[in-house]
């Protein structure tokens, strides 16, 4: 089977963690463990977060005043290079004599999205609110909640188009495990005169996943995170976890912007297409395509349960 494994950018450097590289390459490792036997049994297109690395990179842009800062497209561009780097040498660690390729992957979106007046993607790491906001006054930044935390924000503009897609459909036949639009991938726009330039934004990892797995026919999109699976309620007495659910079903309840908003916004997206997605915990993969884990999102015309049987 033919599927597109979202790693979350939460997941690979967790919440509350230091920015320590020695502890995010120890988390890629472990997330390579937990892929290397879905590799072995389909063909996979990986993709992943950069919400807190690339928020880092941007910190240490501004660390030195006296020099112009990286705008955030070509900090994505390093970001997603440095990440893809150390996953793709963890996985060629895991599955020696495999092909894998990291991508830098442009990702086209229109410079009016409104999006660019609204900043709801959450980057860099988590601070109290008082400091979150004292921070935003120093910098310009613009805040909002995350969880129990606070976090600087950025503009999302939706993907629209994956300039790399033909090189990425020729990799993926060829048996090469290609690791592309991390970070959502490099946010680019045309100009008055078609030409590409770089645009201030992060797009959203699940958002660009959800677009290039509909793009190459997968099968599944899966998603992997921090959270064991999508939760109704949350924050409340009746919470309660989801295994299974309908674009329909899901209309019926809110989920956070900032955190498991887009990902049920692109598992919806692949459900309307006519495929299916997965939330869940980048620690439970296979237990996910089994079914014993996670939720799976399945068309509104599919029977009760999804047929997993390709696992």
């Amino acid at each position: 089977m033919n599927l597109v494994i979202a790693l979350g950018g939460n997941a690979l450097l967790k919440r509350g963690q230091p920015p320590d590289p020695a502890l995010q390459r120890a988390n890629i490792a472990a997330a390579a463990a937990g892929l290397a036997p879905v590799i072995r049994r389909h063909d996979v297109v990986l993709t992943h977060g950069n919400g807190p690395q690339v928020g880092l990179l941007a910190l240490q842009a501004m660390a030195d005043p006296a020099r112009p800062a990286f705008p955030l497209d070509v900090l994505g561009a390093e970001s997603e290079g440095m990440i893809g780097y150390v996953l793709e040498q963890e996985l060629i660690n895991q599955l020696p004599g495999r092909q894998f390729a990291t991508l830098l992957t442009q990702v086209v979106v229109d410079s009016r999205d409104p999006a660019f007046a609204s900043p709801a993607k959450p980057i860099g790491p988590v601070y109290p609110e008082a400091e979150a906001k004292a921070l935003a006054a120093e910098k310009g930044w613009t805040v909002a909640p995350d969880g129990a935390h606070w976090r600087r924000v950025v503009a999302s503009p939706a993907p629209l188009r994956i300039l790399a897609l033909p090189a990425i459909k020729r990799m993926a036949e060829a048996q090469v495990t290609v690791i592309c639009a991390g970070g959502g991938g490099i946010p680019v726009a045309m100009d008055a005169d078609g030409r590409l330039c770089g645009v201030e934004a992060v797009i959203d990892k699940d958002a660009a996943s959800a677009l290039l797995a509909i793009e190459l026919g997968a099968d599944a999109l899966v998603m992997l995170t921090d959270v064991a699976a999508v939760m109704t309620d949350f924050g409340t007495p009746q919470v309660r976890a989801l295994k299974r659910a309908t674009p329909r079903g899901l209309a019926q309840h809110a989920f956070a912007t900032g955190s498991m908003g887009p990902k049920v916004a692109s598992a919806v997206a692949m459900a309307k297409a006519g495929k299916r997605a997965a939330i869940g915990s980048i620690t439970e993969l296979e237990a996910i395509l089994a079914g014993n884990a996670g939720t799976w999102i399945v068309p509104d015309s599919a029977s009760d349960e999804p047929d997993l049987s390709w696992w």
